[in-house]
């Protein structure tokens, strides 16, 4: 059921409740709501079981709820860590975690879990309440959130797995992956999907493994002895990920990330980087020797802020790179950014990375 097929006495009426609500905002985003709200009742319409508008209503509803926990936090960077419920105090995954929390907080960062017990915990204490937030979920067996998460009130519970996900993802800037089993395994596959398939914007991803340990190098054998034989992933799909035992590595290669990269976006068939530092003539010329077959015609520019970006006042204050970047080869943007970063002209690592409204 399509909003055209909806009687427009009906979305007219829409539009007033909403205007009688006193939703204030962009007339884009008071459209969105009135196509939200349009959709729900296009669903009425089209006779849905009772089953799925529960599904759809409990989603939308947990969804605003996350929503809400995270907006106060939006300028702030964030790293999510997955990893084991089971995994004990006495670990060394475990101090590994609380070690690489505590780092990453006091860099100014905040730390996203699952809000359970085991990797979850530790992630929470090393970055304590005040740089923690949680995503919980509600099971049998984990009914609430660890005592770190609990303690405050920056938590939200969700009753389907595919909305967790959605906000463990979307919120941060950066993922720490540890030893688990199917969830965790489920949860860094989809990452290494949204990266490859340009669905989600490019940040760093660490798999770290106690020391000396060999928990991820399996992942590696398995991609190398089937996976790239088989055609079924390029061969440096996994060079995106940092492999390590080591806590510093860690750490360093979630913020390092940001050292010169800022964001970018697509606007029409151009691809913009935005920067933290202006490229010289000769960055440039080592970019468009290096990447110049990702294009499909022209070269990497400098430039002004495009009009659309002008328009939305978005990250306007930036220099900025633009090109024909090839969209089929989308997955392979991590390559340029960690050149960008590398760059004789890319600054120290100072500021933090501020996450778009």
């Amino acid at each position: 059921m399509t909003e055209s097929l909806i009687p427009p006495q009906v979305t007219d009426d829409v539009r007033r409740v909403i205007r009688d609500a006193g939703i204030a905002g962009a007339d884009d985003d008071v459209e969105l709501v009135a196509r939200i709200l349009i959709t729900g009742v296009g669903l009425g319409l089209d006779e849905t079981s009772r089953l799925d508008l529960k599904i759809t209503s409990a989603a939308l509803a947990e969804m605003r709820q996350a929503f809400r926990l995270f907006a106060p936090y939006r300028a702030v960077p964030k790293v999510t860590v997955f990893g084991s419920a089971r995994t004990r105090p006495d670990d060394p995954l475990y101090a590994a975690t609380v070690e690489l929390a505590r780092e990453l907080a006091r860099r100014g960062w905040m730390v996203v879990t699952g809000a359970g017990p085991g990797i979850m915990q530790a992630a929470a204490e090393g970055a304590g309440g005040e740089h923690s937030l949680g995503v919980s979920i509600r099971l049998p067996f984990e009914e609430k959130p660890n005592s770190v998460i609990a303690g405050g009130s920056r938590n939200v519970a969700m009753k389907y797995f595919f909305t967790r996900k959605l906000m463990l993802v979307k919120e941060s800037s950066g993922f720490v992956c540890l030893p688990g089993g199917f969830g965790t395994l489920d949860e860094m596959f989809e990452l290494l999907t949204l990266q490859q398939t340009g669905k989600a914007e490019p940040a760093p991803i660490v798999l770290l493994d106690a020391p000396g340990g060999t928990f991820w190098h399996g992942l590696r054998e398995f991609a190398d002895r089937h996976l790239i034989p088989a055609a079924v992933i390029s061969p440096d799909d996994l060079d995106r990920v940092l492999f390590t035992d080591s806590v510093t590595e860690a750490a360093e290669a979630i913020t390092g990330f940001w050292r010169n990269y800022d964001s970018l976006r697509w606007v029409g068939g151009r691809l913009v980087l935005r920067l933290r530092a202006e490229p010289s003539d000769a960055d440039l010329e080592s970019l468009n020797d290096r990447f110049g077959a990702l294009l499909t015609r022209g070269r990497i520019e400098r430039s002004a802020p495009l009009r659309r970006e002008v328009e939305e006042a978005d990250r306007v204050e930036l220099p900025r790179l633009v090109m024909r970047f090839d969209p089929f080869r989308v997955g392979e943007l991590f390559h340029l950014i960690r050149a960008v970063n590398e760059l004789p002209t890319a600054p120290p690592l100072q500021a933090l990375p501020q996450r778009r409204a």
